[in-house]
């Protein structure tokens, strides 16, 4: 079943949680992990290592030493070795219990939020449901899916490897799924990119988003009402 207009479906209310990927504390967790391991002896093998800039790599270690996290002991070669104190064991076992925490809350948050999307989903008659997107997110919606009444019948992911997920099919577009009714953004990476193209490429299939994605769903409307109003004499 389709519906004859688009629409999308997403709770008005903010989501509060934190990622746990890509905050301060996680940077700071993979720093003094890559230290703690002794595979590094310099700024430069700090940032390859960790993937951030040697900007965020000096201002790390500069915190760290202030805190007795690390101390610095110059080695040949104008090189330097970089450990961990006493001290610094143990923040990095608070970092790794924080981020243990954080990533709970996260997933119990999506788990929730996914939960409410197939129930507005079910709500609107769209039973036979198509994840857009693979990855955790996915994982998240199926395991939330399971306690729901409505059916995922495919993952929609061009760059995915795998050819089913949790007995599902692994598409590679929408035309090579299975017919369907509604369609779940579980596309953790660029989350408005995907509703936009949604929203465009099937404007009569109804669109669920949990809100920890933030998609805007008229943001293109706002852009070009800004841009009038730029240019307006």
């Amino acid at each position: 079943m389709t519906v004859p207009f688009a629409v999308f479906e997403v709770p008005d209310w903010e989501w509060k949680a934190v990622l746990p990927k890509g905050t301060k504390s996680d940077a700071e967790l993979d720093f003094l992990t890559a230290i703690e391991r002794g595979e590094v002896v310099t700024q430069i093998a700090l940032k390859q290592h960790i993937g951030v800039s040697v900007g965020l790599i000096n201002a790390l270690l500069k915190r760290a030493v202030n805190k007795g996290y690390v101390k610095v002991r110059q080695v040949p070669y104008r090189r330097y070795a970089y450990y961990l104190t006493p001290q610094g064991f143990r923040e990095k076992g608070r970092l790794v219990a924080k981020y243990l925490e954080t990533s709970l809350c996260f997933f119990r948050e999506a788990r929730g939020q996914y939960a409410e999307a197939f129930e507005r989903a079910q709500a609107t008659g769209a039973g036979r449901l198509v994840l857009f997107g693979s990855g955790e997110l996915a994982e998240i919606a199926f395991l939330a899916a399971s306690e729901a009444e409505v059916s995922i019948v495919a993952v929609v992911d061009k760059k995915a490897r795998q050819v089913r997920c949790h007995g599902v099919p692994v598409v590679a577009g929408l035309k090579d799924a299975e017919p369907f009714d509604g369609i779940v953004i579980t596309d953790a990476s660029s989350p408005q990119k995907a509703y936009e193209y949604l929203r465009e490429s099937f404007p009569e299939i109804r669109i669920f988003a949990p809100g920890l994605l933030r998609i805007i769903p008229d943001r293109s409307d706002l852009i070009a009402a800004a841009g009038r109003e730029e240019f307006d004499p």
